[in-house]
């Protein structure tokens, strides 16, 4: 999942698929969001995740949730985006957050290196561990830094925002 922000509004994207592995998604949403909040530094899940909520209200149910960022900021007491939504789905949808650069004090960070690309993934979780879910970012598809499918939800939201 990805969201762009334009002037007036959001695009949040959504992707849901069956295997890590898979190339395609099985399914693809982007709505529009108004009214989103401005951002806010240290507050950006009060912007992001609303947008979020928006776009998994129109997937299947999923049992797994990947977005951009983190789930902590410090380990495990200051919360990330990943962990606000994981709070928000009542922990009962794992999250997974793949950030691409290191945020300074982010414990419980499972690196790892995909494609040709020297530079790593940073890799968190909540409702699994941090090494399973970086082993399931390692294995989806695509042969860049970037899996396939997370690059389509950044391309997909976009793309609606133009």
């Amino acid at each position: 999942m990805n969201v762009d922000y334009r002037e007036t509004a959001a695009y949040a994207a959504g992707l849901a698929f069956h295997n890590w592995s898979d190339a395609a998604p099985t399914t693809e949403k982007v709505i529009p969001v108004v009214g989103v909040h401005s951002y806010q530094p240290g507050q950006f899940f009060r912007r992001e995740l609303p947008c979020l909520l928006a776009v998994l209200r129109e997937l299947p149910p999923v049992a797994v949730v990947v977005v951009d960022g983190y789930v902590w900021l410090d380990g495990l007491s200051v919360a990330g985006l990943g962990a606000h939504l994981y709070q928000a789905l009542a922990g009962k949808v794992a999250v997974i957050a793949v950030a691409k650069t290191r945020f300074a004090g982010a414990g419980a960070t499972v690196e790892i290196v995909r494609g040709r690309s020297a530079r790593p993934l940073f890799v968190t979780a909540a409702g699994m561990s941090a090494e399973r879910a970086a082993e399931h970012v390692r294995s989806m598809h695509g042969p860049d830094r970037i899996p396939t499918l997370l690059k389509r939800a950044d391309a997909l939201c976009r793309r609606a925002g133009r």
